[in-house]
């Protein structure tokens, strides 16, 4: 009796035994594939260019030279296209493509404070960028006027008529309110278009579009009113002094097109704002 006991012990220890084995090869596999994932998902090391330029660990420097050569470029073919909406369109649909993946390709101060006014942007970073549009629209009109300086020096040297930039019309007397209202209108209208630009389009292609778009339908309503009396629409603070739209000597075009677009952008992004918000409010 006591050997069979003692057999049938040793058969069921030998039966264990491989049991042993495959579970000891299981957590082995287990903790391989644990340690393998790190190396898979590893984050690729920066290129040695963009920390040369320090691009990486100040990004706002990076988005600030877009913004002012964007406003470079937009300011520049306004004044030579002579506010042409079809211009403006495909200036700021081309800006948005060079430089919007970069800064967002705002390139105009009432949009900024439109997307501050929003919370979609933070002051400093608004802050920054109204200065660098205004800088770059600023070299636009010195660079233009170097070039026509050139110019009418040869001119003088022929007899002709010397060419001069386009300039915005002079605000008529006892009619600047329609021209600010023209102006409150059409910055609304595109600052509207901006801000479904800048929330919901996510293909830049689309965005640039959408941009160029807008501000061709905001230059042709508030152009057309404006017309009327013999004024220009502007639409835009940086680009109204590459325009020498600015008079400091009558308080009418500060208010017209510094305060009277801004105030349309708020008023275009607030609107979007809520349209949006109800329309999410009513899929919910």
């Amino acid at each position: 009796m006591a050997t069979k006991k003692a057999a049938s012990t040793a058969k069921k220890s030998a039966a264990q035994k491989p049991t042993a084995k495959k579970q000891t090869t299981t957590k082995v596999t287990t903790l391989k594939a644990v340690e393998s994932r790190p190396t898979a998902t590893a984050v690729p090391a920066v290129s040695s260019r963009s920390r040369k330029f320090g691009l990486v660990r100040t990004p706002l420097a990076a988005a600030l030279i877009a913004e002012f050569v964007g406003t470079f470029i937009f300011a520049a073919v306004i004044v030579a296209g002579q506010g042409q909406p079809i211009l403006a369109l495909f200036a700021l649909t081309g800006v948005v493509l060079a430089v919007g993946s970069i800064s967002g390709g705002y390139v105009n101060p009432a949009l900024v404070i439109g997307a501050w006014a929003t919370r979609r942007m933070s002051g400093l970073r608004a802050i920054a960028y109204i200065v660098a549009q205004i800088l770059g629209a600023m070299l636009a009109l010195v660079v233009l006027n170097a070039f026509l300086n050139g110019v009418s020096t040869a001119a003088a040297d022929q007899f002709t008529q010397a060419p001069s930039l386009f300039k915005a019309a002079v605000l008529p007397e006892g009619k600047e309110w329609f021209v600010f209202m023209a102006e409150f209108l059409g910055t609304l209208i595109f600052a509207f278009a901006a801000a479904n630009a800048f929330r919901e389009v996510r293909d830049r292609t689309a965005k640039a579009f959408t941009l160029g778009l807008g501000v061709f339908l905001g230059l042709m309503v508030a152009g057309s009113i404006a017309a009327f009396f013999s004024a220009n629409a502007i639409l835009n603070p940086a680009v109204a002094i590459s325009l020498q739209a600015i008079n400091f000597s009558s308080i009418w075009p500060i208010a017209i097109y510094f305060i009277g677009s801004i105030l349309g952008a708020v008023a275009g992004f607030g609107l979007y704002h809520l349209t949006s918000n109800a329309q999410k409010n009513v899929e919910a």
